[in-house]
C-alpha cells in the first residue's frame, strides 16, 4: 500500500465572502471563469459531467463547455452515447469545473435539456473540417476492435465529403444544463474552505454560507 497521508497542500491563495459575490450566479460564474481564462490555466472550460444510468449507477466524464448565459450551460455529444442515453432516462446531472490552479470548484447541478437544432447547427458549422468529421465517425460509446477502425473510417469521409461539405448528423447535437443549485468553492486555511451556494427558489437566487 503506497501511504498518501501526507501529501497535502495549504490552501491561502484568496477568500470568499458573501459581500463580495454577485448577486447572480452566473455573474459570479462569469467572474470567475474570466479569472481562470486570465491563469492560463489548461482547459478551463473542461467540467466533469456526471450522470445515472436506470438503475441508479453513477457515470462521470470530461466534456468541454461551449457557451453559458442565464438559460444554462452548453455542451455538445452524440445523442446515442452513454450519457445520452442516462440523459434520456433520467435528465438530473451535474457539472463540476475543477479549477486547482486557483483553489477552486464550481459545482452545478439540474436539469439536462436538448438544444436546439437551430442552435446545434450554428455551433457544428463553425467547427473545425476535422471535428466535423470526427462526429460523423465515432459511434460515440460503442466497443470497436481497434483504433484503425476510427482511422479508416476517417479516411473514407475525407473522400465523401470535402472541407465546406460536411452535412450535419442528426444523431448530434447539443445539451443545456439548467442549474438550480450553483456552488462556488475556494480552498482555505486549515481546510476551512469557503463554499457559498446560490439556491433557486421560485425563481430568485438565495445565497448561503456552508460549512467545509
Amino acid at each position: 500500500m503506497q501511504d498518501l497521508s501526507n501529501l497535502r497542500k495549504e490552501y491561502t491563495q484568496a477568500q470568499l465572502t458573501i459581500d463580495s459575490l454577485e448577486k447572480s450566479p452566473i455573474l459570479q460564474f462569469q467572474k470567475w471563469f474570466d479569472q481562470a481564462l486570465k491563469a492560463a490555466i489548461l482547459e478551463p472550460n473542461a467540467m466533469v459531467l456526471s450522470t445515472l444510468d436506470n438503475e441508479n449507477v453513477p457515470s462521470q466524464r470530461t466534456v468541454l463547455l461551449k457557451y453559458f448565459n442565464h438559460l444554462g450551460f452548453v455542451f455538445f455529444s452524440n445523442y446515442t452515447s452513454r450519457k445520452a442515453q442516462h440523459l434520456d432516462t433520467n435528465p438530473n446531472a451535474s457539472l463540476l469545473f475543477p479549477w486547482y490552479a486557483l483553489e477552486r470548484q464550481v459545482i452545478l447541478i439540474g436539469k439536462v435539456e436538448r438544444i436546439t437544432i437551430e442552435e446545434s447547427k450554428a455551433y457544428f458549422f463553425n467547427r473545425p473540417y476535422g471535428s466535423q468529421l470526427g462526429a460523423w465517425v465515432s459511434k460515440q460509446s460503442s466497443v470497436i476492435k481497434s483504433r484503425q477502425v476510427l482511422e479508416d473510417r476517417l479516411s473514407e469521409l475525407k473522400q465523401k465529403f470535402p472541407q465546406g461539405k460536411v452535412p450535419f448528423p442528426d444523431f448530434w447535437g447539443g445539451y443545456r444544463l439548467v442549474p438550480n443549485n450553483i456552488e462556488f468553492w475556494q480552498g482555505g486555511a486549515n481546510r476551512l474552505h469557503d463554499r457559498i451556494l446560490y439556491k433557486e427558489i421560485e425563481s430568485e437566487w438565495s445565497i448561503a454560507r456552508l460549512s467545509p
